[in-house]
């Protein structure tokens, strides 16, 4: 038997989000690299002194202006030296364990740099990372660590915004919602029972009054909607606004943008095939669903809670059969 899940197209082995964060954190950790190693080195000619290291500390900071704090542990984690912050000592965490924060848990590589990956602080519970550099005396013997806090917010952007990857993606639900998704049949919404309408007022909105992104929400009897003239602000339909074709008149004419990926015509075919799988069966039914023209992507949510986000035209390519209930008899949800 085939479902959604065995015949959509193959996942990547990475996506172009987890490869912007690669690039972003190779660009950082090569900005840090050599200013933490030159840290090491000063401070291992004064090690375990705390003033030494406090005044080693102080001097490498200023090449790190976007450090947070410096400081330095032995090799129990440890904390030997003040928090060095540009404002000046801290003295508060002098003696601190800090062998159970993320960044000491990581094993650092052979060459003796770690990024840490990003956490969550401590105090300020803000999204931060810390750069770790060993220490080691002449004879190559391990003294401890130097430590650089960084707060995300003070990195430099290195990295491009990330392309949203537009192959077919699925994302399970609310398990107990799939897993009493037998014990539920559809109910016929407002939205279901003036389909036609509706579809048609979406049409008009979609192809001629500027709007670039629209969700039918089916078993609520709303749509919200993204318009090219105000895209940071979301509307809200309701059924009466749905399905009086009025509606449309409070949208200025807008031509279709020549850079989106959905065709005009292909505006139609897409939201007919939402209907149809709106009726599909009375237990795995659509609940929701979405096009955006630009990205090209249509998002469904199924009566499982389950959710597909597929290109347009892979989805127009499947066709109804592809998600026919004949075809998933036997299957908890068709995702």
């Amino acid at each position: 038997m085939n479902t959604p899940v065995r015949n959509g197209p193959s996942m990547p082995a990475s996506t172009s989000l987890a490869e912007s964060v690669a690039l972003q954190r190779d660009v950082l950790a090569n900005l840090l690299r050599e200013p933490l190693a030159l840290a090491a080195e000063a401070c291992s000619r004064v090690w375990p002194s705390r003033a030494g290291l406090n005044a080693a500390l102080t001097h490498a900071l200023t090449t790190l202006p976007e450090c947070k704090y410096m400081y330095a542990l032995d090799t129990r984690a440890v904390q030997l030296s003040d928090n060095i912050s540009h404002s000046g000592l801290i003295p508060t965490d002098y003696g601190r364990d800090r062998s159970d924060r993320p960044y000491m848990n990581e094993a650092v590589p052979n060459q003796g740099f770690l990024l840490s990956q990003a956490y969550i602080s401590l105090r300020a519970k803000r999204p931060s990372l810390t750069a770790i550099q060993i220490v080691r005396n002449d004879d190559g013997q391990v003294l401890g660590f130097v430590g650089a806090d960084y707060d995300l917010r003070n990195l430099p952007i290195t990295a491009k915004l990330y392309d949203e990857p537009t192959y077919w993606r699925q994302i399970k639900g609310d398990p107990a919602i799939r897993g009493a998704v037998f014990q539920q049949t559809r109910n016929d919404s407002q939205m279901d029972r003036h389909l036609d309408t509706v579809l048609g007022v979406m049409e008009e909105l979609m192809t001629d009054r500027g709007v670039f992104h629209g969700k039918l929400h089916f078993s609520s009897s709303r749509a919200t909607l993204w318009v090219l003239d105000d895209p940071f602000r979301y509307r809200l339909l309701d059924i009466d606004a749905l399905t009086d074709p009025d509606t449309c008149l409070i949208y200025p004419i807008h031509a279709y943008p020549a850079d989106a990926v959905v065709p005009r015509d292909q505006i139609r075919p897409v939201l007919d095939t939402l209907r149809a799988l709106r009726f599909m069966d009375e237990t795995f039914y659509l609940r929701a669903g979405s096009i955006n023209i630009f990205n090209g992507m249509v998002d469904l949510t199924f009566s499982c809670d389950g959710s597909h986000y597929v290109p347009w035209d892979e989805f127009l390519s499947k066709g109804y059969d592809f998600w026919a209930p004949e075809k998933l008899a036997g299957q908890s949800c068709p995702v």
